[in-house]
């Protein structure tokens, strides 16, 4: 059995992850960690990381990028292995997850979802080949109440393209102002609305014919999914930096 710490397991992807992991017979919720500390599933809950008094196996994070700090900390000190699913990351915080990846283990995706990051693998072999002809716009949608805009999915994406192609490339976000499109920029643009989870699509236009690549999330469950197959993965696992791509690799 593996024993998942949750942090931020009040929030709504922490309730979604306690209900799917019910039907994970291998893992188990036995601590969860929020700012609100009522008690919604059958474990306790703790206002911080420091105040856990239950051993458990994985710390998994989906909660926002102000816990971090103390969790990395933590994971460091004690040698426990770190999940992070939480998205809207700084360029600082991205390093020092990269830097601390060097004393614990630590899988970081700025999606979990299995099917984002297939679509992701398939943009690493296809991009540097269709970029001569095409231009490429990516367009991601999600609910009214996401902070971070592009989503952090858009930038994997994003990056995924870039890194396969040799040219000099540039983000363009959102369009506006009076000047043509330039060849070397890859657009990225975010709807907020409603209550959509999150559709990511990307466009390669050419003359007279166009590509697209579209991923919809239809249930926040999906997230919750990858994350706990996640902690299934990172269980015992060396110091360094993980990610989906080597979930996908060991299935």
């Amino acid at each position: 059995m593996i024993r998942i710490l949750l942090n931020g397991c009040n929030g709504k992807m922490g309730k979604m992850i306690s209900k799917t992991a019910t039907d994970f017979k291998e893992l188990e919720i036995t601590a969860g960690i929020d700012k609100y500390t009522e008690k919604s599933f059958n474990y306790n809950v703790y206002e911080n990381i420091e105040k856990v008094d239950v051993d458990f196996d994985v710390i998994l994070d989906f909660s926002r990028p102000t816990a971090l700090d103390s969790l990395i900390d933590y994971a460091k000190r004690n040698k426990k292995p770190l999940v992070l699913c939480t998205t809207g990351y700084s360029k600082e915080q991205i390093e020092k997850i990269n830097e601390s990846s060097k004393d614990c283990a630590i899988f970081r995706s700025a999606n979990m979802s299995i099917g984002v990051n297939v679509l992701n693998n398939l943009l690493r072999k296809i991009s540097a080949f269709l970029y001569e002809d095409f231009d490429i716009e990516i367009i991601e949608k999600h609910h009214n109440q996401k902070v971070d805009a592009p989503s952090g999915t858009a930038l994997l994406l994003g990056d995924t393209i870039r890194e396969s192609i040799k040219e000099d490339t540039e983000y363009k976000f959102g369009r506006n102002g009076s000047s043509k499109r330039e060849k070397k920029e890859i657009g990225v643009h975010a709807v907020r609305a409603g209550s959509i989870v999150g559709e990511h699509e990307v466009i390669f236009a050419g003359n007279g014919e166009i590509i697209e690549l579209k991923h919809t999330a239809l249930s926040r469950e999906v997230f919750a999914v990858g994350a706990l197959k996640a902690c299934n993965f990172m269980r015992g696992k060396a110091k360094g930096l993980y990610s989906m791509d080597d979930v996908l690799k060991e299935k």
